[in-house]
């Protein structure tokens, strides 16, 4: 089964462990949160606002938990 490159880097976040995502869908991005979809029992999805919001609520959750914090957001 051939994956795509949203798929790919979805796969690559769970193997690093993570399984909570903070972002902001938009044109750029949108094919990795269609592959997000898929794996919606894996990685929780914290939608926000604004692009800076995702990358404070990102980086409080990592000093918080000691995971990974992520941030997805759109160009622009």
């Amino acid at each position: 089964m051939k994956l795509t490159g949203a798929q790919i880097f979805v796969e690559s976040l769970l193997k690093e462990g993570v399984d909570t995502i903070f972002g902001l869908p938009g044109g750029a991005v949108l094919d990795i949160y269609d592959a997000l979809y898929d794996y919606s029992h894996s990685i929780r999805h914290i939608l926000v606002r604004h692009e800076q919001g995702a990358v404070h609520a990102a980086d409080g959750y990592a000093r918080a938990t000691g995971k990974v914090g992520v941030a997805l957001v759109t160009s622009g």
